[in-house]
């Protein structure tokens, strides 16, 4: 039996590459355990001589619990919308062989193609029009309108690897459209249906140009827009401002954490059959 030999090159690209992902969290971490004076005198990449959570505790002072609460109630709306609104299409799509709905199809993968930096324009007065501006339902609806298009084009690949043979097996058993979607498509699109929901969640999370054009008050601020505050016309509060991304960065990563492996399923039926 011929013994391997080890891959030194190999070790040392994953140690470099280690060490690459590494350095920014602890520079993030770091920072927000230590005050401004401390940070001011070790540097980025000095080791905190004395541990403080005062950072985290003035985030919440600046208004952070406030956007918190705002950010979680869009991000959660968005969702709710998508997984709504999403499924059902998905599923009109796929076992739908009209043209109108081979239309609709085509328009949604049109979507893929608009940025929202080109229609923020129009949709300032159209938002200003409907009486939404500076409220969170104004920022909920564009956020979830540009995320169905990835979104029906994830769950499409999905819905497209269920067999035939398993619609067929429903129609023989008396099965209308209704229940064939809630017991045999729904439960089949688990993995698909997983990585909409973090999707969607992570471009309502990290939304930026939506409520920066669309809002205006401290009590419709997102955290993305609530990290200005660390910074005055003095400078920037550095370890306060990592600090409150550190907060910032938990809801997203939990997500992730339950959901990776379902996510990643997800993402390989994009392309379908």
């Amino acid at each position: 039996m011929t013994r391997r030999r080890p891959n030194y090159l190999a070790g040392v690209g994953v140690t470099l590459w280690l060490f690459v992902v590494a350095m920014p969290l602890y520079v993030m971490l770091g920072a927000g355990v230590q005050s401004r004076a401390d940070y001011g005198a070790s540097g980025p990449l000095g080791f905190p001589d004395h541990f403080t959570l005062s950072n985290y505790v003035d985030s919440f002072s600046n208004g952070f619990g406030r956007y918190f609460v705002n950010t979680a109630i869009v991000t959660a709306s968005v969702v709710a919308i998508v997984v709504l609104l999403v499924p059902p299409l998905a599923f009109a799509i796929v076992r739908n062989r009209g043209r109108s709905t081979s239309g609709v199809f085509r328009l949604f993968l049109l979507g893929l193609a608009i940025p929202a930096q080109a229609v923020i324009v129009p949709m300032f007065y159209v938002i200003s029009e409907a009486g939404l501006y500076d409220n969170l339902i104004g920022v909920i609806l564009p956020t979830a309108a540009f995320c169905m298009p990835v979104c029906v084009l994830i769950l499409t690949g999905t819905m497209r690897d269920i067999t035939d043979d398993l619609f067929e097996a429903m129609a023989i058993d008396g099965a209308d459209a209704r229940r064939v979607f809630f017991k045999l498509v729904v439960p089949l699109s688990k993995s698909g249906l997983s990585t909409v929901v973090v999707f969607a969640a992570l471009q309502a999370w990290n939304g930026f140009l939506f409520p920066l054009v669309l809002t205006q008050s401290e009590e419709t601020k997102v955290i993305t827009l609530g990290l200005y505050n660390f910074q005055t016309q003095y400078g920037v509060d550095i370890p306060g401002l990592l600090a409150a991304v550190v907060l910032s960065t938990v809801p997203v990563l939990l997500v992730y954490l339950f959901a990776r492996r379902a996510l990643v399923q997800g993402l390989m039926g994009v392309g379908g059959k």
